[in-house]
């Protein structure tokens, strides 16, 4: 059985308005596959921990792992894909958070659904630039979705980083990904596109 992994952005959570259209997608076309969402720390070393025993675990039960990533959860999608080989979908990622996010260090943010406060240390940003993926080993597992209308962050950042890649650039927009509940139809394609071709080649060797 798949498994789509939802992340969720800085300060977001699992009620997210993609969190949801993505779930509640999944329940009416894809019922059978699993549908994972965590609430993750908005400390960048929990965080990682949190995703990779996910995957691991995943991984034990021998699933196909999908992963959607969304702002900085783009950013944590990149680094499971390329620890694990795992396929990602991109919407509007953050590249190189740990550069933006100097401006915040030290300053009071609070999680957007929860109102639970939080503050960004300099460690915060050492370990974002631990965990920056410089280089992508396989383009084949990523396809990027941006629009140019985002005022969070440039999206001329992601096409240069994802250059290579799948991508799909919509002009107009917003950081929210306008119109993304009807990408999820071909997201799932692209997922088991990706599913099929790999147990084809293993069926070879």
């Amino acid at each position: 059985m798949p498994t789509l992994l939802y992340i969720h952005g800085f300060l977001s959570s699992p009620k997210s308005a993609k969190a949801l259209a993505t779930h509640r997608w999944l329940r009416y076309h894809r019922p059978e596959w699993r549908y994972e969402c965590p609430f993750l720390s908005s400390r960048p070393i929990e965080a990682r921990s949190e995703l990779e025993a996910q995957v691991t675990r995943l991984l034990e039960e021998d699933e196909d792992i999908y992963l959607v990533g969304s702002s900085l959860g783009g950013f944590w999608s990149t680094y499971l894909a390329e620890r694990y080989n795992l396929p990602a979908v991109l919407i509007n990622p953050a590249v190189s958070p740990q550069r933006r996010f100097t401006e915040l260090v030290g300053q009071p943010l609070k999680n957007y659904h929860t109102g639970q406060p939080f503050t960004l240390t300099q460690q915060d940003l050492e370990e974002l630039e631990a965990c920056d993926v410089e280089r992508l080993h396989d383009t084949d597992l990523y396809w990027l979705l941006v629009q140019t209308g985002d005022e969070t962050l440039d999206y001329r950042d992601a096409v240069k980083k994802y250059q290579g890649c799948r991508q799909t650039v919509e002009t107009g927009g917003n950081h929210a990904f306008e119109g993304y509940e009807g990408w999820l139809a071909e997201i799932a394609a692209f997922f088991e596109e990706y599913s099929f071709n790999k147990h084809e080649s293993a069926s070879y060797k």
